[in-house]
């Protein structure tokens, strides 16, 4: 059998070092699947229950390694469900391939089945490269362009092939004019600044005397250089959440996260800092950093579009974090003083002492602070975490202790429901050995997550450590919404929009296969913990959690109290419940501890 269309691609892909295609089948890619299968080994396919959950495995297998993420689906309706997962790797700038059928090209133009302009569909998401393949001697440089433009600009591309199109003979570009011959490979650059900039940035920071740094994800190769310019500056770190597995948070000088779901550690060191270093972050909340003109400020990132675009920086770096802050390492003076680092570690601690009482502070039935207080000592060293966006978010980024050799991760940018079962899928095929940990709320789990139960259960008994949990906060409320309605508008909970159908995720559990844990009684959480983590097999942890325990901010400004005040007298229908909530939370750290 002469070579196909769809042969040459896989083999393309192949020689570029894809080896896993997350995707979902259909007629409109038929002959990519047939030639898949052909492909035997080569490739390992993971079907999943919807599209949009192939974009986001494919998301999240780039950032837990590093390589190209590929999602397949067939045309229309499968790769308009892609959109939402591929914008999350555009949000978060990881290289991530959309492979997609298109209507035959016989009938493109004739308003046919499940024809839709596919190009005009991803024009935005996949920006740096979309294409329609029309001819076989297109696949080659197609096929080379979208991969290389992923990799090197950390972007998501697409690429459309026709039905008709999949299973022609494959055809190598003529030698005639109009024609191009491309090539496979790509190799990241030592990307590092002049030597001249390095020098203006070690005169800004050597001249602070309070040095505040900001980590993101771009800093996720660089702990050790981190580490070692704060040790030099004598500086406080905070870390954005997607920054979260960067620096252990035992280090006192650590302040945790930043911004809404931040610490107060991290705003108090960002409100007296004089001088700000920015590390591979795109950290969107410019009211979480230093006011301008407050403190100087030092921005690495290899992105220079991110530069100077949350606080203006005195000295802006393009390069690769590590291989910059070794750099400016050398040029950097040791600060003796450590008044403000003992400052900061002051701060921290009563920030820990706070986070603690808050977690265990009554509820009804459970404060889902405490399910992560009681995790976090018994995270396993190797453990991967993953978070849904909502109020889970919030204990999280606050109450999960990371310590060296984790990785955790969620939908930052995008900040989209729904990602963290998808995430914690890929982080299981990509590190098969290692635990994984998925912290969803109800809400999530009832939008998309449920589904992905049954692609756990489908695959988990190839994975060589069958450790999969899954811990759904059960409080039949879309809470952090609830709580913002409340707080940022004033207005009282809207019981249509907000409130949720009770629904035994436990059990579903069970009915597919995998163990199903029900806690409704806080002293319950450390056993259940303990019988999960030593599980045979994935687990679902069902916490019923009280929906009037608030994600407060750490600092709460006038118009939050105002809206505070005003909520409950509006008519809230759990209005005396939430502030009962509110109050405890907010006196956590004053008032003695009730069980």
């Amino acid at each position: 059998m002469s070579q196909t269309v769809a042969d040459f691609f896989w083999d393309r892909l192949h020689q570029w070092g894809v080896r896993r295609i997350f995707g979902y089948p259909g007629d409109g890619i038929n002959g990519l699947l047939g030639s898949l299968q052909r492909a035997g080994d080569r490739f390992e396919f993971i079907q999943v229950r919807h599209e949009e959950m192939a974009a986001f495995m494919a998301s999240a297998h780039s950032k837990f390694t590093g390589e190209l993420g590929v999602c397949l689906a067939t045309s229309g309706p499968g790769a308009a469900h892609l959109v939402t997962g591929l914008y999350d790797a555009k949000a978060d700038h990881m290289p991530v391939l959309a492979v997609v059928g298109q209507a035959a090209r016989t009938a493109m133009g004739a308003h046919y089945q499940q024809e839709v302009d596919l190009a005009a569909l991803f024009k935005d998401v996949a920006s740096d490269f979309v294409q329609t393949a029309m001819v076989p001697a297109q696949v080659r440089h197609l096929t080379d362009r979208a991969v290389r433009i992923a990799m090197s600009r950390k972007r998501v591309t697409a690429l459309i092939f026709p039905n008709d199109l999949q299973d022609l003979p494959m055809e190598a570009p003529p030698r005639t004019h109009g024609a191009v011959f491309s090539g496979v490979g790509w190799t990241a650059p030592e990307t590092i600044p002049t030597a001249a900039d390095l020098a203006r940035a070690a005169a800004v920071l050597n001249e602070g005397k309070k040095v505040a740094i900001l980590v993101g994800a771009g800093a996720r190769a660089a702990v050790d250089e981190v580490i070692a310019v704060a040790d030099r500056l004598g500086a406080g770190c905070a870390k954005a959440l997607l920054g979260k597995q960067v620096l252990p948070d035992a280090l006192p000088w650590v302040t945790g996260s930043i911004g809404m779901l931040g610490t107060r550690p991290s705003y108090e060191m960002m409100m007296a800092c004089d001088t700000l270093l920015m590390v591979g972050s795109g950290f969107p909340y410019a009211e979480f950093l230093p006011e301008e003109g407050q403190a100087r400020g030092v921005q690495i990132d290899i992105d220079p579009a991110m530069l100077s675009i949350r606080y203006p920086a005195e000295v802006n770096l393009e390069g690769d974090a590590a291989l910059t802050l070794s750099a400016l390492l050398p040029l950097l003076k040791q600060k003796a003083d450590t008044a403000w680092r003992d400052g900061i570690a002051s701060w921290k601690d009563d920030w820990t002492e706070t986070l603690k009482n808050r977690a265990m502070a009554k509820a009804t039935p459970v404060n889902p602070q405490r399910a992560f207080t009681e995790l976090s000592p018994r995270l396993p060293d190797d453990v991967i975490l993953t978070s849904d966006s909502g109020s889970c978010a919030n204990w999280y980024a606050r109450d999960l202790e990371i310590r060296r050799g984790m990785m955790a991760s969620l939908s930052g940018g995008l900040a989209s429901m729904g990602a963290a079962v998808p995430y914690a899928i890929a982080a299981k095929f990509a590190h098969p050995t290692r635990p994984v940990i998925a912290v969803v709320g109800d809400g999530a789990m009832q939008m998309n997550n449920m589904a992905e139960l049954v692609t756990i259960a489908k695959y988990w008994q190839g994975w060589a450590d069958p450790r999969l949990i899954v811990m759904v906060l059960n409080n039949e409320d879309l809470n952090q919404v609830t709580w913002e309605q409340r707080i940022m508008e004033g207005n009282p909970k809207y019981d249509a929009s907000q409130s949720l159908p009770d629904v035994p995720y436990h059990k579903f559990a069970e009915l597919i296969g995998l163990i199903g844990i029900f806690v409704d009684d806080p002293e319950g959480l450390g056993s259940a913990w303990d019988r999960a983590l030593a599980a045979d097999r994935p687990v679902v942890l069902e916490v019923k959690a009280d929906p009037e325990v608030p994600p407060l901010p750490p600092h709460i400004g006038f118009d939050q109290a105002r809206g505070f005040v005003g909520f409950a007298a509006k008519g809230d229908s759990c209005g005396a419940g939430a502030i009962v909530g509110a109050a405890r939370q907010v006196l956590a750290n004053l008032l003695p501890v009730q069980k």
